[in-house]
């Protein structure tokens, strides 16, 4: 289950500075922020320059609209990053999943390894991974327990192949990459049920008058 905010505090006073640290927490994007076309590139693109100045490591995923971040570095520095997270109103529902001290780091590569939980996400190659992520989805991570939690992350750990958008990166919020998925196989249906309505509602006019 999640920590409280005065259990994670609690936590971290009774930690030494210069400790490792591994911390987990999940959130989820503001509509604001579903309906930026930059929202990812801009996370991405900060974590990578925060975490390289603080040696901070980890992985980043999202799906379903929601986040969850793992972040290994001094206990210092990652409480410090914490409050930057907490007070980041580009998200909300932030609840700390895990946080313990480590005798190393699961993700040794400080760029923050960006995973995403969506399947019209992934590039080919993800997808011949995705039977180990299937229990995973659909991705909802508020609420999982200690173990699933770390469950989640030996899995994604040990991807040969990162779960990432084609070369192209993505071209839409996170709203219309939703629709576009959803519609997209479905054109034909869609076209049916639009020219259905229109043809209901002016059968409707035409008994009314």
């Amino acid at each position: 289950m999640p920590l409280a905010h005065a259990d994670v505090v609690t936590k971290l006073n009774q930690i030494a500075d210069t400790a490792l640290v591994q911390l987990v927490y999940v959130s989820s994007l503001t509509l604001r922020s579903r309906l930026s076309t930059t929202i990812f590139e801009d996370i991405e693109s900060k974590a990578r320059e925060y975490n390289e100045r603080n040696f901070i490591t980890g992985a980043l995923c999202y799906g379903n609209g929601h986040f969850l971040q793992c972040v290994e570095g001094e206990k210092s520095k990652v409480s410090a990053l914490l409050e930057r997270i907490l007070a980041d109103e580009r998200h909300q529902n932030i609840e700390v999943l895990l946080l313990q001290t480590v005798e190393q780091r699961s993700f040794t590569d400080w760029r923050m390894r960006m995973v995403f939980l969506e399947r019209w996400l992934w590039s080919p190659a993800t997808k011949q991974q995705a039977d180990q992520l299937s229990p995973y989805l659909p991705f909802v991570p508020h609420g999982w327990s200690f173990e699933r939690t770390e469950q989640f992350l030996e899995v994604i750990k040990t991807f040969e192949n990162h779960p990432h958008v084609n070369a192209t990166g993505i071209t839409y919020n996170a709203l219309g990459n939703m629709v576009r998925h959803i519609a997209a196989p479905h054109q034909a249906f869609l076209v049916v049920q639009g020219s259905l309505s229109v043809l209901l509602a002016v059968a409707l006019v035409l008994l009314f008058l």
